[in-house]
């Protein structure tokens, strides 16, 4: 929070987000409104909606201190390590499921959280991922349909900025990596997927910076080799042919194991570009994955494969998020309002992702993995380095205060008179309906 002072313009709006933050990093079941207030022992939600909605402080500089904070502690913890890690950008977007029509962005659409088509809203995220270290998200955009932006009313509702154009998901990503580049930010590869992929202005705006890039694209997507253009889908028939053509190697140790995967690897017409083929060693299922290397920079088959399975810790960013700080239970409408709860939530997590890659080291006590299926457990397991989880609940026991006499009592009547309120509203309005059969 002493990081964050200059981007706020009031001292008490300073100090109403730092209570905010220890309510995201607190035990609370669900982060909204009244838990919020309640917990940071606020006689009413009244300041914490008014630090999301009406509050002068600069969100987008906020964003830009708490990128800057998770990249130098996780470049300290791999420097501490003393071996060359690699360093990705990953790009994804996550989602809130929200009700009613009245708030920005909301719409009806495919959500990645919900596994169905559901009402919601979209966020596209960029997360820092330093190999074998940690991984915290650095920056984010909402993606907002063209039609609220150019309905003017809808803009007028949900706080649309006035200068606001619309952009799709991969024009926002170009967006949060500008701002990336800006604050001085260095990836060895940028992953992504087929959102990504499949955006050309994305690809062309890497490639003019020089950054490599591994992304996903569709089976459909266009490839030029020397013998002419021709598909992902069709070039994969020819390698299922050759079984020579597939290496078995490993993405990463993940948290049951090595995830080992057969993967081929194809030069395209342009010396610089070449397609790199996954595929699932019970199932067959087939990924697609689009690599440019620049002129200057070499690139073996190893260190593409090791960049594609960092695309995952950007997922568990988001699990971390939602489940540990309540990226998804913010009950804001206006677009600034849940922005500015995105920043305190990447602000949190930055926080304890951090920690736990300094200490991870120093906190592992495991025994050696086995070699073998054949091999005896260890007579004492050890223990798993600090997790992000397990800092996030030693800041939630150091953070805790007790309330002043009076509160739980009073927050208890205050919730109750509110929801009589609103239930006499919603009795009003079922009356005032018309339930005529109509045949």
């Amino acid at each position: 929070m002493e990081r964050l002072r200059s981007c706020f313009a009031r001292t008490q709006t300073w100090l109403q987000a730092g209570k905010y933050m220890s309510a995201l990093v607190s035990e609370l079941p669900s982060r909204n409104g009244w838990s919020v207030a309640e917990h940071a022992g606020d006689r009413a939600p009244d300041r914490s909606q008014r630090l999301l909605s009406r509050a002068s402080w600069d969100e987008r500089a906020a964003m830009s201190l708490v990128r800057k904070y998770a990249v130098a502690g996780l470049d300290e913890a791999a420097r501490r390590s003393r071996r060359r890690r690699m360093t990705v950008g990953a790009l994804d977007e996550t989602g809130q499921e929200k009700q009613g029509t009245a708030s920005a962005g909301v719409k009806r659409q495919y959500m990645g959280c919900a596994g169905r088509v559901a009402n919601g809203i979209n966020t596209v995220h960029l997360c820092y991922v330093r190999e074998k270290t940690g991984h915290a998200l650095a920056g984010a955009r909402q993606w907002i349909p063209a039609e609220d932006i150019a309905d003017p009313v809808k803009s007028l509702v949900t706080g649309l900025p006035l200068d606001l154009r619309f952009r799709t998901k991969g024009q926002l990503a170009i967006d949060i990596l500008g701002e990336a580049y800006a604050d001085g930010l260095a990836f060895d590869f940028v992953c992504g997927d087929e959102v990504y992929g499949s955006c050309t202005e994305l690809r062309e705006f890497l490639e003019d910076r020089g950054q490599a890039y591994v992304l996903r694209v569709a089976s459909s997507f266009a490839l030029t080799l020397a013998a002419g253009t021709t598909t992902c889908a069709d070039v994969v028939k020819k390698l299922l042919k050759a079984k020579r053509a597939w290496e078995v190697r490993s993405v990463g140790r993940g948290s049951k194991g090595e995830r080992w995967y057969a993967w081929a690897w194809l030069g395209t017409a342009s010396p610089r570009h070449s397609l790199l083929v996954r595929r699932h060693l019970k199932t067959g299922e087939l990924a697609f994955c689009y690599c440019y290397i620049p002129d200057g920079q070499f690139a073996s088959k190893a260190q593409l494969i090791r960049a594609a399975g960092l695309r995952w810790p950007a997922e568990e960013s988001f699990e971390l998020g939602k489940d540990c700080f309540g990226l998804d239970q913010c009950q804001a409408r206006l677009y600034t309002a849940i922005l500015r709860h995105a920043v305190l939530v990447m602000a949190a997590l930055a926080i304890c992702a951090v920690t736990a890659a300094q200490l991870r080291s120093r906190t592992s006590t495991q025994a050696r993995p086995p070699a073998g299926p054949d091999d005896r457990p260890p007579a004492n397991p050890g223990l798993i380095p600090l997790t992000v989880r397990e800092i996030k609940r030693l800041l939630a026991a150091a953070l805790w205060h007790p309330k002043p006499p009076g509160h739980a009592a009073r927050w208890l009547e205050w919730r109750r008179r509110h929801q009589a309120r609103s239930r006499w509203f919603h009795q009003r309005a079922r009356l005032a309906r018309n339930y005529t059969l109509v045949n």
